[in-house]
């Protein structure tokens, strides 16, 4: 995997480091040991509830038939139904599924959402498939998953290579099944169809308010604030222009083809429209361009890496020279980084926490869904500032009450809920 910090020759030795399957392990298990649960219960929790594998014949545009595996694996439903993506991608594998599916796990249970764990894919390369041919894979998927997926078992969303259109297609599907219109059974639909407003931006929001809580910790001001964020999609992008928009200076954009950077501030609406008529954000006016490498490593108050996993490594980790960084991106620090990042005072909000605002609005579209009731944009976005506010303040408190980093805290938070909710219900035998 080349990583989107290093440069071209990854260090085969490190290959282990970047592997993010071994690294939601090693995180799992510090958390694990530090609150001393026992085997049985690690196993438990370890575990998925349930993973299918399913085959999809579909006749192509040219009259070929062709078959296409899929995957659905729940992770946990201990603390409601199993949540999360489904990813369309040439690569996807059964492990990496079960992986994402954990990951979900704990994500919901830090920001205290009554769901479990879950995600899907599909092994296709959509670039070379038409759109019908899509449509196809999406709607045979879903049919083999009726007895899978539903709003009180597992509710799909949107993710690598899917979005909203896949969204209605499944909708639509299992409305079909079930001979009625089921709108709760996935998340990240059109708003015509059952979606939330405040979706698009929800992510990138859920970053800003966990941003500004740590200011507030430090008693840092916004206007003072100078930004750094990798990553100018629908998580960077969104983050930075709500971050521009509360006061913060967005110094430096950093993306695949380059980095642009201005001391004193970027502005955020103008350079993505430069990005709109140019394709790139490099050869931006108000900024110069820089090694996208070395953007990096700017002195800068906050540091929002919102794009691929690994950024953040055990080579680089000690050139960072941010007081906060706030995870956008998943994964986008490895285990043997955090090491260096705690020991030099950086403070981390982690991405199980940090990029939790989507999976909250989508467990808010879930909710309006199954009520056949729908909130205006500022109602949504009051109950995600509470929900981030109360989330950022719980794992804060429970790391200092028992002298761990912040993702440690996540985690332990995280686990130390979905196990209790185990022993309330009991194993069922």
């Amino acid at each position: 995997m080349i990583l989107e910090a290093t440069k071209p020759g990854v260090d085969p030795a490190m290959e282990k480091e970047f592997n993010p399957w071994l690294a939601a392990e090693a995180r799992f298990n510090e958390a694990a040991t530090l609150l001393g649960l026992n085997d049985g219960f690690r196993k438990v929790l370890k575990s998925p509830a349930m993973e299918v594998t399913v085959h999809i014949p579909v006749e192509l545009e040219d009259g070929r038939l062709e078959v296409f595996t899929g995957y659905r694996v729940q992770h946990s439903i201990a603390r409601g139904p199993a949540k999360g993506g489904i990813r369309f991608a040439p690569d996807v594998t059964l492990d990496e599924i079960r992986a994402l599916a954990s990951w979900m796990t704990w994500k919901c249970a830090v920001v205290n959402i009554p769901f479990g764990g879950g995600k899907g894919g599909v092994i296709c390369d959509p670039s070379v498939l038409s759109q019908n041919e899509l449509e196809r894979i999406t709607r045979r998927y879903t049919a083999s998953l009726m007895d899978v997926i539903g709003p009180e078992r597992d509710v799909p969303a949107p993710d690598m290579n899917t979005n909203e259109q896949t969204m209605a297609w499944i909708m639509d599907t299992y409305s079909m099944h079930k001979r009625s219109t089921v709108t709760a059974v996935v998340t990240g639909k059109p708003l015509n169809l059952g979606g939330s407003r405040g979706r698009v931006e929800a992510t990138g929001r859920g970053c800003l308010f966990v941003t500004l809580q740590a200011l507030r910790k430090f008693h840092m001001d916004p206007a003072e604030t100078k930004v750094v964020v990798q990553g100018f999609g629908n998580v960077g992008g969104k983050a930075a222009k709500l971050m521009h928009k509360a006061g913060m200076k967005i110094i430096s954009v950093i993306e695949y083809d380059g980095a642009v950077y201005n001391p004193h501030g970027i502005d955020v609406a103008a350079l993505e429209k430069h990005r709109q008529e140019t394709g790139s954000i490099t050869g931006f006016a108000e900024a110069e361009d820089m090694d996208r490498f070395e953007a990096m490593f700017l002195p800068c108050e906050v540091l929002v890496p919102a794009a691929k996993e690994n950024v953040i490594h055990s080579k680089n980790a000690g050139k960072i020279d941010a007081k906060i960084i706030c995870e956008g991106a998943n994964g986008p620090t490895t285990a043997e980084a955090d090491k260096i990042l705690d020991e030099k005072g950086i403070f981390v909000i982690p991405d199980i926490l940090a990029n939790a605002g989507g999976v909250t609005v989508s467990y808010f579209e879930w909710v309006q869904d199954r009520m056949g009731y729908f909130w205006n944009e500022q109602m949504v976005n009051g109950r995600l500032e509470e929900i981030m506010v109360n989330s950022f303040k719980d794992v804060v408190d429970y790391g200092e009450r028992h002298k761990v980093h912040n993702r440690a805290a996540a985690y332990m938070l995280a686990l130390d809920r979905v196990a209790f909710a185990i022993k309330l219900r009991g194993i069922y035998a």
